[in-house]
C-alpha cells in the first residue's frame, strides 16, 4: 500500500511541475507584455523600465522560469520584501503575495465545499441507495422521479428564486455571508447555509442516479447472486457485498466534483456575491493581474491532483486488486 501511495504522489509531483511549466510560458512567455499589464493604464517609460528590473523581465526566459519555479519552493524577493514560499508572485491589482490573497479567501471556498458536499452525499447516497434496494417500489420512483427534476436545475437559476423568497420576500434570512468557523460556528452556518444547499442541490439529484445505477449493476454480478444463493440475509448481501464494490465510480465522480469546487465555485460566489477563490479567479481575469490568475490555476491543479490521490487511495481500500495495476 506504501508503494502504490508513493508511486502516486511522485507522478502527482511530475504532474504539477509540467502544470507549473506550462502555466508560466502560456501566460509570461506569450506575446502581450507582462510588464505593461503590471505598470497599468498611466505608464511612463521610466516606471514600465523599473517594473521590468524588480521582476527580472530583463533577464533571459530560463532565468525567469527558474525564478518562478524555484520561489515556489524557496521563495523569492521582491521589491515590497521576501515572499515566502510557497511564492505565486505578487499582485498587479491587489498590491499583495498571490499565496496571501488565495489563502484570505480559501476558507469561504473550502467551508462551501465541505458543506454541500456533507449535504449531497448524505441526501444522494441515501436515496439512491433507497431506490436500489426497493427497485420498482414507489420509493425508488419517487426518488427517482425527484432527481430528474432536481438535475434540470442550474445554480445561476435556483439561487436567485432562493434569495428572493427567503432573503428578499419574507426577511427570514440574512444576505449570504462568511463567518470564520472557528469564531461562530452558529453563524458559519446561519451565513452560508442558503449557497451550501443550492450547491448540494444540483449535485444530490446526479449522486442519487449514479448511487442508484451503482448498486443495480452490483446487485447482479455473480459473487452477489452466489451470497444470496447460500441464504444470506438480503441486508447483509446489499451492505457487505454490493455496496462497497459501488463505491468506486462514486469516488471517481466525487474527486472530480470535489477538485472543482475547492478550485473555485465560480457561479456560486458569483450568485451570492460571496468572495471566494472562484470570484478571485474572475476578478484576476477581469483586471488582467496574471500573477493572480496564474496563482489561482496552479492552487486548482493542487486540488486535483491531491484529491485524485486520495481517490486512488480509496480505490486501493476498496478493492486491494488495483493496487497491482
Amino acid at each position: 500500500m506504501f508503494q502504490f501511495i508513493l508511486r502516486r504522489t511522485a507522478g502527482a509531483v511530475v504532474t504539477l511541475f509540467l502544470i507549473g511549466a506550462a502555466t508560466f510560458f502560456l501566460f509570461v512567455a506569450a506575446p502581450s507584455d507582462y510588464a505593461s499589464l503590471a505598470c497599468g493604464k498611466d505608464c511612463s517609460p521610466a516606471r514600465l523600465e523599473a517594473i521590468r528590473t524588480a521582476y527580472g523581465l530583463n533577464e533571459p526566459l530560463w532565468t525567469q522560469f527558474w525564478d518562478f519555479m524555484s520561489g515556489i519552493v524557496a521563495g523569492r524577493d521582491f521589491p515590497d520584501g521576501h515572499c515566502a514560499a510557497p511564492c505565486l508572485g505578487q499582485s498587479f491589482y491587489y498590491g499583495d503575495f498571490v499565496w496571501d490573497i488565495i489563502m484570505d479567501r480559501f476558507p469561504l471556498t473550502l467551508s462551501l465545499t465541505v458543506g454541500a458536499m456533507t449535504v449531497f452525499l448524505i441526501l444522494g447516497l441515501g436515496a439512491g441507495m433507497i431506490a436500489a434496494y426497493r427497485r420498482g417500489s414507489a420509493m425508488d420512483k419517487i426518488a427517482t422521479g425527484t432527481s430528474m427534476v432536481l438535475s434540470s436545475f442550474q445554480i445561476y437559476f435556483l439561487g436567485p428564486i432562493v434569495l428572493m423568497i427567503f432573503v428578499y420576500s419574507t426577511g427570514w434570512v440574512e444576505d449570504p455571508k462568511y463567518v470564520p468557523f472557528t469564531g461562530d460556528p452558529l453563524g458559519w452556518l446561519a451565513g452560508l447555509w442558503i449557497p451550501m444547499v443550492v450547491m448540494a442541490t444540483i449535485f444530490t439529484a446526479q449522486y442519487t442516479r449514479m448511487a442508484r445505477a451503482s448498486l443495480i449493476e452490483q446487485l447482479a454480478e455473480e459473487h452477489v447472486r452466489t451470497a444470496r444463493a447460500k441464504g444470506m440475509p438480503k441486508r447483509y448481501v446489499f451492505f457487505r457485498y454490493a455496496w462497497r464494490g459501488s463505491l468506486i465510480p462514486i469516488v471517481t465522480v466525487l474527486g472530480i466534483d470535489l477538485s472543482a469546487l475547492l478550485g473555485g465555485g465560480v457561479v456560486t460566489e458569483l450568485t451570492f456575491s460571496l468572495q471566494g477563490i472562484g470570484r478571485l479567479a474572475v476578478d484576476g481575469a477581469v483586471t488582467k493581474d496574471l500573477p493572480l490568475t496564474m496563482g489561482v490555476m496552479l492552487v486548482g491543479a493542487f486540488f486535483i491532483l491531491i484529491l485524485n490521490i486520495l481517490a486512488d487511495i480509496v480505490y486501493a481500500w476498496i478493492d486491494p486488486r488495483i493496487r497491482l495495476s
